[in-house]
Order: C-alpha cells, then structure tokens, then sequence
C-alpha cells in the first residue's frame, strides 16, 4: 500500500502544473501576435490641410461644371432625336393607314372578280343578252382595271415608303436610346463629384470652416481689387476717346470754317453715326439682358436648371440673351462660339465671359469689371468679379 500511495503522488502533481503550462504559452502567443499586428499596422493619414480641401473643392466643383454642360449637350441632343423619333412614328402611322385603305381597295376589286367567276372575256360576250350592253360594260371593266392597277401601284409604293420610314424610326429609336445613356453617364458623373466635394466639407471641423471662409474672402478681395483697376483702366481710355474726337471736332470746325464747316461736317458724319448706331443698338439690349439677370440675383444655382426659379451658368446666359431676342445655344462650348470674340479690356456690358481652359463656366459682364452669374452648387446667382476665376475669353452675342 505505501508503494501504491507513492506512485499516486506524482501523478496528482503532474495533473495540476500541465494547465498552467498552457495557459502561459497561449498567453505568449497572443501578446507576440498582438506585438505583431500594432508593429506592422498602416499608420493613419494625416488630415489635409484646408487649404488643400480648397484647391480639391474647387477641382470638384469645375469638373462637376464640366460633367454639367455635358449633360445639357446630351439633354439637348436627347430632346432633340425625341422629337424627330415621335415625328417618325407619326408618319409611319399615317403611311400604314393608307397601305390598309389600299389593301382593302384590292380586296374588294379580288372580291368582285371571285364573284364573277373568272369568265373570260369572249365566253361573257357570247353569254351577253344585250351585245351592246357587253361593249359598254367591258369599257367599264377597262376603267375598273385601269383603277386596279393604279391601287396595285399606290400599295407598292405605300409600303416600300412605309417600310423605309420605319426602318428610319427604328435608327432614330437607337440614337436616342445612345444619348439617353449618354445623360445618364453624365448625369450620374455630376452627383459623384458634387458627392464628394460635400463629404470633403463635411468634414472640416468649425475652426477649419472658418479659416475656409476667411481663404474665400481674401480671393474675392483680390478679384474685386482686380475687377476696379480694369474699371478704372476703361474709364481712362473712355476719357481719352472722347477728348480725342472732341479735338478732332473742333479741329474739322476751324479748318472748314462757316456754313462749308457744317456741310463738311456732315458730310464726314455717316462713318462714326453708323458705329454709334450700332454700340446703341446692342447697348439697349444689353441692357434688357442685364435687367433680366439682376431680377434672378439670390436664386439658387442647380446643375442643368434653366430657369425659372434656379440656374445654371449658362442657363442664366441662354435665358437673359433671350429676353432681349437672341436665341443661344445651351451649353457654354456652343455659346462661346456664338457673336464675336473681344478682348477682356474691350469688354461692355452684356458681353459673355468664359472661364477655365475646358470652357466650363460663363457669366454676363455688367461693367467696372464685374459680372452676374450662376457660381457653383451651393451658391446664389449673384455680382462677381470676373477674376475670381481664370478667363478663358468673352464674346459679344450681338
């Protein structure tokens, strides 16, 4: 018995230290795997500073410009093949019907032959009562034959036309369904960029919306500080303009002198009287369109809007021309080829200026450098230097 009591013994302590022997290697094998993870873990991206969220904001917000004039070309172009599609099909509506009512002619001509039987001719003149009554009914059937194959005829060409519109519809139809995909592609790729200038702005916190606001105040102070050189630069060269032709008219008055000074000078009238007829002409235009877009002030900017009640840029354009009977294209790429090119120091007000190297944005010169337009989502109509953006060239619409 003492021998099997000593023989239990060592059995009862190698029970009890095997559990602490795996507790203690489990234990190491985390802390080596936690030690493993914290060294090879990615550091954490350092947050922007705000003034890169400005130049990535305003990067999303022009190519978010961009994306929107697409989607007006192909909004245009969609509306457009609409209605040539529904044009189409209404003629190819109309052409199937008189193929019907042809159809229904020769079925009645097929009809009254299968009634008469087929008798030919020689056999109906020996079984005729009347031989005369014969000749005149045959001069009949003669005509009836002649209408016949003038209805044959008027099918055939019926349905080769309908046939050919059709197939033309159905061309039309594929286009649009082109440019409807082409909307959607466009339409889709403005809300992602809009999408992510918010999430970027969303996660500034107070203190950087703030430093962002004081960065927009000191570039529209620079632009405006711009907007008044160029204002006073026009202003100085309007004044020697005026001196000049003053000088030149009292000049003409000494060297013609008395009643011949007035017939000369009228004589050399017509060639200024022309060019001040038409600086008038657009002038009161001009300031229709100006009317027109200082009455959308404080309304909302919304991407492919045209009015009423928001715009975008070239929506405000399209519609302020209008007011004054222009009709121009919708997108800032096809306007800008409208009228005639002028240099930013010869700009008057109602001229179109454009902005960036793509042609994404425009607005409407209103004088002293400063200009009305539809800025960005987000923002109101509203004056603005025309340097707050870099200028790509304006033109005079009229």
């Amino acid at each position: 018995m003492p021998v099997l009591a000593s023989h239990r013994k060592p059995r009862t302590k190698v029970r009890t230290t095997t559990p602490a022997v795996g507790l203690t290697t489990a234990a190491l094998a985390s802390v080596t795997l936690l030690s493993t993870q914290s060294a090879t873990a990615a550091p954490a991206e350092p947050k922007p500073a705000v003034e890169e969220v400005q130049k990535k904001v305003d990067a999303l917000y022009r190519q978010a410009g961009a994306a929107t004039q697409e989607y007006n070309r192909a909004k245009a172009a969609s509306a457009s093949q609409q209605t040539k599609v529904d044009t189409l099909l209404s003629d190819v509506a109309k052409r199937t019907e008189k193929i019907n009512e042809a159809r229904r002619a020769l079925g009645s001509y097929a009809a009254a032959q299968y009634r008469n039987g087929g008798i030919g001719p020689a056999a109906t003149f020996f079984l005729a009562d009347n031989p005369q009554g014969y000749f005149d009914q045959s001069r009949l059937m003669d005509r009836a034959t002649e209408r016949q194959q003038r209805s044959v005829t008027e099918f055939r060409t019926q349905q080769a036309s309908a046939a050919k519109k059709r197939a033309e519809a159905v061309k039309s139809l594929e286009t649009l369904t082109e440019k409807q995909a082409t909307l959607a592609s466009s339409k889709k790729d403005v809300q992602t960029k809009l999408t992510e200038a918010r999430g970027l702005l969303s996660r500034l916190t107070a203190e950087e919306k703030a430093r962002l606001a004081e960065l927009e105040r000191k570039k529209e102070a620079e632009a405006k500080e711009k907007a008044a050189k160029l204002a006073a630069r026009q202003a100085a060269e309007a004044k020697e303009r005026a001196e000049a032709e003053e000088k030149a008219r009292e000049e003409a008055a000494k060297e013609s002198g008395g009643g011949s000074g007035t017939g000369s000078g009228t004589g050399t009238d017509p060639g200024p009287g022309t060019g001040s007829g038409t600086d008038s002409g657009y002038a009161a235009k001009a300031e229709k369109v100006l009317a027109f877009a200082r009455a959308q002030i404080g309304k909302p900017y919304v991407w492919g809007a045209s009015g009423p009640s928001s715009y975008d840029c070239s929506g405000l354009t399209q519609a302020a021309w209008r007011e004054a009977g222009v009709t121009l294209p919708r997108t800032t790429w096809d306007q800008v080829e409208v009228g005639t090119r002028v240099a930013t120091s010869d700009l008057k007000p109602g001229d179109l200026v454009f902005f960036y190297d793509d042609i994404s944005h425009v607005g409407i010169y209103k004088g002293d450098g400063m200009m009305i337009h539809a800025p960005k989502p987000g923002a109101n109509v509203r004056e603005e230097s025309i340097y707050y953006m870099p200028i790509y060239g304006s033109v005079r619409p009229a």
